[in-house]
């Protein structure tokens, strides 16, 4: 089994910074690309960013030059790093990954159970 684990989200003033991480732990093989979504509510979940593990990245363009995605491959990490929070940043943050596990030759997509960013002065 693979399980994604989110943290670091909270409440937060605008222009404010948060970083979340999300860890994927479990019979993890290896791991193709992770991203972050979120959905706020009464909105359709979105991919906020995604990366690749040779490092190539894309965001959405409401958050290009102030979120920065990365990864540390040998922790099974991914990283969302938010600078310059706006109020409609708000929403449940979800990460996904495409992992193989141990006994698999193919990649399977994981979620993780998401983590809150609320952004209110």
């Amino acid at each position: 089994q693979v399980q994604l684990v989110e943290s670091g989200g909270g409440l937060v003033q605008p222009g404010g910074s948060l970083r979340l991480s999300c860890v994927a732990s479990g019979t993890v093989g290896s791991i193709n690309g992770m991203g972050w979504h979120r959905q706020a509510p009464g909105k359709q979940r979105e991919l906020v960013a995604s990366a690749t593990s040779g490092g190539a990245t894309n965001y959405v363009d409401s958050v290009k030059g102030r979120f920065t995605i990365s990864r540390d491959n040998a922790k099974n990490t991914v990283y969302l790093q938010m600078n310059s929070l706006k109020p409609e940043d708000t929403a449940l943050y979800y990460c996904n990954a495409d992992v193989r596990t141990y006994w698999q030759t193919t990649y399977s997509n994981y979620w993780g159970q998401g983590t809150q960013v609320t952004v209110s002065s």
